[in-house]
C-alpha cells in the first residue's frame, strides 16, 4: 500500500522540518511548503490525504489554501495550524471546512493523533507501512525487509510492532499493550508477550538506530534515534 501523504504547509523552517521528521518517522510522506502557493500548487500535483496548514504565511494565507482546496477537493480533509487563539479565528477556519484546528505551542504526538483520528473519521486507511532504519516494515504484508535478511511475521508479531512504531520513545505499560492487543490483562498472556518482544529484538538486531528496552515491572520503550 502506498503511503498516506500529508500537505503540510508551515513557514517557519525550524517547526517544518521538526514536524515533517516526526509525521515521516510515523509512516507518512510528507510534502513540506513554506508558503501559501507552493503549498497550493502540490496539492494539485498530488494525491494528497490530509493537509496541515499554517494560518499565517507568505504569498498565501492558511485560509486562503483552505478555500482552493475545499473548491477543488472538498472531501479531503484539513487542519490549521496557528499562534492566534482568538475565538472569531477559530470561527473563520471551521467555517471554512477544517476537521480541526491547534494552536501552538503544541505538543507533536497531540499533533499526530489528531491526524490519525481526522483520517480513521473520513474512512481514509491506517498507515500500513514504515521505514525503520534500514528496515521496510509493511503491515499489510506482515514482512520486515532489510538489506541482507527478510522477515515473515506473525499477525500479533505484526500488531505488537506497529502498536511500538505508533507509541516510540514513549514509555507504554504492559497492561495498555495486552488490551489492547489480546483484548485482556491477563498475566500468561503477558508471558507470551514477552516472548513476541524478544522475537522482534532479534529481528532489529542488525538495526542499531532502534532498541527494544525493558522497564522493569512496567512496560517497554521503543527507542529510536
Amino acid at each position: 500500500m502506498a503511503d498516506q501523504i500529508i500537505l503540510l504547509a508551515e513557514d517557519d523552517t525550524d517547526l517544518g522540518n521538526i514536524l515533517s521528521q516526526y509525521l515521516e518517522m510515523q509512516g507518512y510522506k510528507v510534502l513540506l511548503a513554506r508558503d501559501g502557493q507552493t503549498a497550493w500548487e502540490m496539492f494539485q500535483d498530488n494525491d494528497v490525504q490530509i493537509c496541515v496548514l499554517d494560518v499565517m504565511m507568505p504569498m498565501m494565507d492558511g485560509y486562503e489554501v483552505a478555500e482552493k482546496i475545499n473548491r477543488k477537493s472538498p472531501e479531503t480533509p484539513f487542519l490549521f495550524l496557528t499562534a492566534k487563539s482568538l475565538k472569531e479565528d477559530r470561527i473563520k477556519g471551521l467555517k471554512l471546512g477544517a476537521d480541526d484546528y491547534i494552536a501552538k505551542p503544541f505538543d507533536v504526538d497531540e499533533l499526530v493523533l489528531r491526524i490519525q483520528n481526522i483520517l480513521r473519521r473520513t474512512g481514509s486507511p491506517e498507515v500500513m507501512s514504515f521505514q525503520i532504519g534500514q528496515y521496510d516494515f509493511s503491515f499489510e504484508e506482515l514482512v520486515l525487509k532489510g538489506p541482507e535478511d527478510s522477515h515473515k511475521l506473525t499477525m500479533k508479531e505484526g500488531m505488537l510492532l506497529r502498536f511500538f512504531l505508533q507509541h516510540q520513545n514513549k514509555l507504554v505499560k504492559r497492561e495498555d499493550i495486552l488490551e489492547e492487543l489480546w483484548g485482556e490483562n491477563d498475566y500468561f498472556l503477558g508471558r507470551s508477550m514477552d516472548v513476541f518482544v524478544s522475537r522482534l529484538r532479534k529481528y532489529l538486531s542488525n538495526e542499531k538506530s532502534v532498541a527494544i528496552d525493558t522497564v522493569r515491572g512496567t512496560g517497554y520503550i521503543f527507542r529510536r534515534k
